[in-house]
Protein backbone atom coordinates (compact mmCIF):
# COMPACT_ATOMS: atom_id res chain seq x y z
CA UNK A 1 0.00 0.00 0.00
CA UNK A 2 1.32 3.46 -1.12
CA UNK A 3 1.56 5.82 2.23
CA UNK A 4 2.25 9.58 2.19
CA UNK A 5 2.54 9.68 5.40
CA UNK A 6 1.64 6.95 7.91
CA UNK A 7 -1.33 7.93 10.54
CA UNK A 8 -0.56 6.53 14.57
CA UNK A 9 -2.45 5.53 17.53
CA UNK A 10 -1.05 5.47 20.78
CA UNK A 11 -3.17 3.24 22.72
CA UNK A 12 -2.74 3.75 26.52
CA UNK A 13 -0.84 7.05 28.21
CA UNK A 14 1.43 5.65 30.43
CA UNK A 15 5.34 6.99 30.79
CA UNK A 16 6.59 4.96 27.90
CA UNK A 17 3.45 6.21 25.42
CA UNK A 18 5.55 9.64 25.94
CA UNK A 19 8.50 8.35 24.88
CA UNK A 20 7.51 7.08 21.75
CA UNK A 21 5.25 9.96 20.59
CA UNK A 22 8.56 11.75 21.09
CA UNK A 23 10.59 9.31 19.16
CA UNK A 24 7.15 9.96 16.21
CA UNK A 25 7.77 13.04 16.35
CA UNK A 26 11.31 12.66 14.69
CA UNK A 27 9.95 11.17 11.48
CA UNK A 28 8.21 13.30 8.58
CA UNK A 29 6.38 10.96 7.12
CA UNK A 30 4.93 9.65 10.62
CA UNK A 31 1.43 11.32 11.98
CA UNK A 32 0.11 10.79 15.75
CA UNK A 33 -3.55 11.48 14.69
CA UNK A 34 -5.31 9.67 17.65
CA UNK A 35 -4.78 8.66 21.08
CA UNK A 36 -6.99 6.39 23.07
CA UNK A 37 -7.23 5.85 27.41
CA UNK A 38 -9.77 4.75 29.76
CA UNK A 39 -10.89 8.04 30.51
CA UNK A 40 -11.49 10.93 28.33
CA UNK A 41 -10.10 12.91 30.79
CA UNK A 42 -6.45 11.10 30.53
CA UNK A 43 -7.01 11.27 27.00
CA UNK A 44 -7.54 14.70 26.67
CA UNK A 45 -4.84 15.44 28.57
CA UNK A 46 -2.03 13.56 26.46
CA UNK A 47 -3.69 15.51 22.92
CA UNK A 48 -3.23 18.22 24.27
CA UNK A 49 0.26 17.95 25.30
CA UNK A 50 0.99 16.60 21.84
CA UNK A 51 -1.09 18.38 19.65
CA UNK A 52 -3.17 14.81 19.07
CA UNK A 53 -6.57 15.39 16.75
CA UNK A 54 -8.67 12.59 17.65
CA UNK A 55 -9.02 11.49 21.16
CA UNK A 56 -10.92 8.91 22.73
CA UNK A 57 -12.07 7.82 26.49
CA UNK A 58 -11.92 4.20 25.57
CA UNK A 59 -9.39 1.52 23.49
CA UNK A 60 -12.41 0.22 21.61
CA UNK A 61 -13.25 3.62 20.01
CA UNK A 62 -9.51 3.99 19.31
CA UNK A 63 -9.69 0.75 17.73
CA UNK A 64 -12.61 2.09 15.70
CA UNK A 65 -11.26 5.11 14.63
CA UNK A 66 -10.72 5.39 10.50
CA UNK A 67 -7.99 7.67 10.59
CA UNK A 68 -5.97 5.54 11.95
CA UNK A 69 -3.01 3.34 9.56
CA UNK A 70 -1.55 1.60 12.91
CA UNK A 71 -1.67 1.07 16.67
CA UNK A 72 0.85 1.48 19.41
CA UNK A 73 -0.13 -1.07 22.00
CA UNK A 74 1.14 -0.01 25.45
CA UNK A 75 -1.02 -1.10 28.18
CA UNK A 76 0.40 -2.99 31.44
CA UNK A 77 1.63 -5.92 30.36
CA UNK A 78 -1.48 -8.05 30.86
CA UNK A 79 -3.19 -5.95 28.47
CA UNK A 80 -1.17 -6.30 25.61
CA UNK A 81 -3.23 -9.53 24.25
CA UNK A 82 -6.43 -8.19 24.19
CA UNK A 83 -5.44 -4.50 23.10
CA UNK A 84 -3.81 -6.04 19.95
CA UNK A 85 -6.64 -8.20 19.04
CA UNK A 86 -9.17 -5.64 19.45
CA UNK A 87 -6.57 -3.87 17.24
CA UNK A 88 -6.30 -6.26 14.76
CA UNK A 89 -10.12 -6.97 14.69
CA UNK A 90 -10.66 -3.13 13.78
CA UNK A 91 -8.52 -4.11 10.95
CA UNK A 92 -4.98 -1.78 12.34
CA UNK A 93 -1.50 -3.13 11.81
CA UNK A 94 -0.05 -3.21 15.70
CA UNK A 95 3.32 -2.63 17.07
CA UNK A 96 2.77 -4.23 20.73
CA UNK A 97 5.11 -3.11 23.54
CA UNK A 98 7.37 -5.73 24.84
CA UNK A 99 6.77 -8.41 26.60
CA UNK A 100 4.78 -9.40 23.73
CA UNK A 101 2.30 -10.80 25.81
CA UNK A 102 2.10 -12.76 29.35
CA UNK A 103 3.12 -16.69 27.99
CA UNK A 104 3.45 -18.48 24.51
CA UNK A 105 -0.29 -18.94 24.41
CA UNK A 106 -1.60 -15.53 24.49
CA UNK A 107 1.34 -14.55 21.84
CA UNK A 108 0.30 -17.49 19.41
CA UNK A 109 -3.22 -16.29 19.42
CA UNK A 110 -2.31 -12.82 18.66
CA UNK A 111 -0.20 -13.96 15.88
CA UNK A 112 -2.50 -16.25 14.58
CA UNK A 113 -5.14 -13.17 14.01
CA UNK A 114 -2.76 -11.10 12.25
CA UNK A 115 -2.02 -13.81 9.86
CA UNK A 116 -5.53 -14.85 9.02
CA UNK A 117 -6.33 -10.72 8.91
CA UNK A 118 -3.22 -10.21 6.78
CA UNK A 119 -2.62 -7.39 9.03
CA UNK A 120 1.26 -6.47 10.16
CA UNK A 121 2.54 -7.30 13.36
CA UNK A 122 5.62 -6.90 15.59
CA UNK A 123 6.94 -7.01 19.05
CA UNK A 124 8.03 -3.27 19.83
CA UNK A 125 11.88 -4.91 20.72
CA UNK A 126 13.39 -1.67 20.16
CA UNK A 127 16.81 -2.75 21.15
CA UNK A 128 16.70 -4.67 17.85
CA UNK A 129 16.93 -1.35 15.80
CA UNK A 130 19.27 0.87 17.48
CA UNK A 131 22.82 1.19 15.56
CA UNK A 132 24.66 -0.84 18.62
CA UNK A 133 22.88 -4.02 17.92
CA UNK A 134 22.48 -3.32 13.97
CA UNK A 135 26.02 -3.43 14.19
CA UNK A 136 26.35 -6.01 16.59
CA UNK A 137 24.20 -8.74 13.85
CA UNK A 138 26.32 -7.06 11.03
CA UNK A 139 29.93 -8.10 12.52
CA UNK A 140 27.63 -11.62 13.56
CA UNK A 141 27.05 -12.01 10.39
CA UNK A 142 30.73 -11.33 9.16
CA UNK A 143 32.19 -13.39 11.62
CA UNK A 144 34.01 -11.29 12.80
CA UNK A 145 34.00 -12.86 16.51
CA UNK A 146 34.14 -16.76 15.21
CA UNK A 147 31.53 -18.23 16.37
CA UNK A 148 29.43 -17.13 19.36
CA UNK A 149 30.05 -18.88 22.25
CA UNK A 150 28.71 -17.50 25.48
CA UNK A 151 26.21 -14.63 26.04
CA UNK A 152 26.18 -11.82 28.89
CA UNK A 153 23.38 -9.98 29.41
CA UNK A 154 21.55 -8.05 32.34
CA UNK A 155 19.17 -5.38 33.18
CA UNK A 156 18.64 -4.75 36.54
CA UNK A 157 17.38 -1.54 38.20
CA UNK A 158 16.67 -0.52 42.26
CA UNK A 159 13.28 0.66 42.72
CA UNK A 160 11.51 0.76 46.54
CA UNK A 161 9.29 -1.91 47.46
CA UNK A 162 4.71 -0.39 46.38
CA UNK A 163 2.75 -3.41 46.82
CA UNK A 164 0.50 -1.36 44.66
CA UNK A 165 2.92 -0.60 41.82
CA UNK A 166 2.22 -2.90 38.58
CA UNK A 167 5.87 -4.05 39.22
CA UNK A 168 5.11 -6.02 41.75
CA UNK A 169 1.70 -6.91 40.95
CA UNK A 170 1.02 -10.54 39.83
CA UNK A 171 -2.35 -9.22 37.71
CA UNK A 172 -0.23 -6.51 35.67
CA UNK A 173 2.33 -9.55 35.05
CA UNK A 174 4.86 -8.06 37.95
CA UNK A 175 8.19 -9.22 38.19
CA UNK A 176 11.75 -8.32 37.19
CA UNK A 177 11.51 -11.33 34.00
CA UNK A 178 8.93 -9.24 31.98
CA UNK A 179 9.17 -6.17 32.63
CA UNK A 180 13.21 -5.80 32.03
CA UNK A 181 14.56 -9.76 31.65
CA UNK A 182 12.49 -9.54 28.33
CA UNK A 183 15.81 -7.77 27.07
CA UNK A 184 18.56 -9.89 28.41
CA UNK A 185 16.59 -13.22 27.11
CA UNK A 186 15.71 -11.65 23.66
CA UNK A 187 19.58 -10.32 23.32
CA UNK A 188 20.65 -14.04 23.65
CA UNK A 189 17.81 -15.41 21.19
CA UNK A 190 18.75 -12.76 18.21
CA UNK A 191 22.78 -13.73 18.61
CA UNK A 192 22.25 -17.44 18.24
CA UNK A 193 19.50 -17.29 16.34
CA UNK A 194 18.11 -20.18 17.99
CA UNK A 195 15.49 -21.10 20.75
CA UNK A 196 17.22 -22.81 24.25
CA UNK A 197 16.97 -26.23 24.10
CA UNK A 198 17.87 -26.42 28.34
CA UNK A 199 17.23 -23.83 30.74
CA UNK A 200 18.36 -23.38 34.37
CA UNK A 201 16.75 -20.51 36.27
CA UNK A 202 16.42 -19.02 39.59
CA UNK A 203 14.66 -16.27 41.21
CA UNK A 204 14.31 -14.61 44.28
CA UNK A 205 10.55 -14.39 44.83
CA UNK A 206 9.24 -11.18 46.60
CA UNK A 207 5.87 -10.75 48.73
CA UNK A 208 3.32 -10.81 46.10
CA UNK A 209 4.92 -13.66 44.63
CA UNK A 210 6.85 -12.20 41.60
CA UNK A 211 10.54 -12.15 41.13
CA UNK A 212 12.21 -9.09 42.83
CA UNK A 213 15.26 -10.80 40.88
CA UNK A 214 16.51 -13.85 38.66
CA UNK A 215 18.98 -15.41 36.81
CA UNK A 216 19.17 -18.11 34.21
CA UNK A 217 21.39 -20.10 32.01
CA UNK A 218 20.38 -20.69 29.00
CA UNK A 219 21.69 -23.63 26.70
CA UNK A 220 21.01 -23.33 22.94
CA UNK A 221 21.18 -26.54 19.92
CA UNK A 222 25.32 -26.37 18.99
CA UNK A 223 26.59 -25.94 22.72
CA UNK A 224 26.25 -22.08 22.54
CA UNK A 225 25.42 -20.38 26.29
CA UNK A 226 24.11 -17.62 28.05
CA UNK A 227 24.34 -15.98 31.53
CA UNK A 228 20.72 -13.78 31.63
CA UNK A 229 19.63 -11.89 34.94
CA UNK A 230 17.28 -9.01 35.61
CA UNK A 231 16.25 -7.36 38.75
CA UNK A 232 13.32 -5.10 39.90
CA UNK A 233 15.14 -4.59 43.47
CA UNK A 234 18.37 -4.42 42.53
CA UNK A 235 21.23 -2.10 40.62
CA UNK A 236 23.13 -3.96 38.03
CA UNK A 237 26.02 -3.37 35.27
CA UNK A 238 23.38 -3.29 32.35
CA UNK A 239 26.23 -4.63 29.82
CA UNK A 240 26.06 -7.58 27.19
CA UNK A 241 29.27 -9.32 25.87
CA UNK A 242 29.55 -12.02 23.22
CA UNK A 243 32.27 -14.21 23.32
CA UNK A 244 33.15 -16.12 19.91
CA UNK A 245 36.15 -18.55 19.04
CA UNK A 246 37.76 -15.68 17.32
CA UNK A 247 37.51 -12.06 19.69
CA UNK A 248 34.55 -10.82 21.53
CA UNK A 249 31.56 -7.99 21.38
CA UNK A 250 31.14 -5.75 24.03
CA UNK A 251 27.84 -3.40 24.29
CA UNK A 252 28.16 -0.91 27.27
CA UNK A 253 25.84 0.24 30.03
CA UNK A 254 22.61 0.80 29.33
CA UNK A 255 23.19 -2.22 26.75
CA UNK A 256 19.63 -2.16 26.00
CA UNK A 257 19.85 1.54 24.23
CA UNK A 258 23.58 2.68 24.27
CA UNK A 259 24.94 4.20 22.16
CA UNK A 260 28.98 2.55 22.44
CA UNK A 261 30.30 -0.90 21.09
CA UNK A 262 33.60 -2.32 21.02
CA UNK A 263 34.81 -5.08 19.07
CA UNK A 264 37.93 -7.43 19.88
CA UNK A 265 39.26 -9.82 17.35
CA UNK A 266 41.85 -11.98 18.50
CA UNK A 267 45.73 -10.88 17.37
CA UNK A 268 44.62 -7.35 17.43
CA UNK A 269 43.91 -4.11 19.37
CA UNK A 270 40.06 -3.35 21.07
CA UNK A 271 37.99 -1.17 19.06
CA UNK A 272 35.51 1.11 21.15
CA UNK A 273 32.58 2.76 18.50
CA UNK A 274 30.66 5.30 18.59
CA UNK A 275 26.78 4.92 17.41
CA UNK A 276 24.54 7.66 17.95
CA UNK A 277 20.75 7.71 16.87
CA UNK A 278 18.65 10.27 15.96
CA UNK A 279 15.75 11.55 18.23
CA UNK A 280 15.43 8.95 21.51
CA UNK A 281 15.58 5.88 19.89
CA UNK A 282 12.26 4.71 19.73
CA UNK A 283 11.84 6.68 16.14
CA UNK A 284 14.36 3.45 14.76
CA UNK A 285 11.68 0.81 15.63
CA UNK A 286 8.59 2.85 14.28
CA UNK A 287 10.95 3.49 11.24
CA UNK A 288 11.01 -0.11 10.52
CA UNK A 289 7.30 -0.84 10.82
CA UNK A 290 6.66 1.79 8.30
CA UNK A 291 8.90 0.48 6.19
CA UNK A 292 7.85 -2.67 6.23
CA UNK A 293 3.78 -1.33 5.99
CA UNK A 294 4.76 0.02 2.84
CA UNK A 295 6.45 -2.86 1.43
CA UNK A 296 3.47 -4.88 2.12
CA UNK A 297 5.10 -6.80 4.91
CA UNK A 298 3.11 -8.42 7.13
CA UNK A 299 6.12 -8.86 10.00
CA UNK A 300 9.62 -7.61 10.02
CA UNK A 301 12.71 -9.80 9.11
CA UNK A 302 14.50 -8.43 12.53
CA UNK A 303 11.97 -8.95 14.90
CA UNK A 304 10.00 -12.14 13.50
CA UNK A 305 6.98 -13.26 15.00
CA UNK A 306 7.95 -16.66 15.66
CA UNK A 307 10.62 -15.85 17.70
CA UNK A 308 8.56 -13.64 20.06
CA UNK A 309 6.50 -16.42 20.45
CA UNK A 310 9.62 -18.71 21.46
CA UNK A 311 10.99 -16.07 23.60
CA UNK A 312 7.43 -15.94 25.55
CA UNK A 313 7.56 -19.93 25.77
CA UNK A 314 11.43 -19.25 27.58
CA UNK A 315 10.02 -16.77 29.94
CA UNK A 316 7.11 -19.47 30.70
CA UNK A 317 10.05 -22.36 31.14
CA UNK A 318 11.75 -19.58 33.41
CA UNK A 319 8.72 -18.76 35.40
CA UNK A 320 7.40 -22.86 35.64
CA UNK A 321 10.59 -23.70 37.08
CA UNK A 322 10.01 -20.91 40.24
CA UNK A 323 7.00 -21.80 40.40
CA UNK A 324 5.41 -18.46 39.36
CA UNK A 325 2.22 -18.06 37.74
CA UNK A 326 0.00 -14.86 36.94
CA UNK A 327 -3.92 -14.69 38.26
CA UNK A 328 -5.15 -14.82 34.18
CA UNK A 329 -3.46 -17.87 33.50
Amino acid sequence: MSYSKIRWGILATGNITHKMVAGLKVLPDAEVVAVGSRSMSSANAFADKYGIPHRHGSYEALCADPEVDVIYVAPPHSGHKDCTIMALNGGKAVLCEKPFAINRAEAEEMVDLARAEKLFLMEAMWTRFLPTVVQTRKWLKEGRIGTPQMVYADFGFRTEYEEESRLFDPAFGGGGLLDVGIYPVSFAAMVFGAVPNRIAAMAEIGPTGVDDMNGAVLGFPGGGLALVSSAVRSNTQQEARIVGTNGMIHLTSPFWCGTQAGLTVNGFDPETFELPYEGNGYNCQAREVMDCMRAGKLESDVMLLDESIAIMGTLDEMRAQWGVKYPME
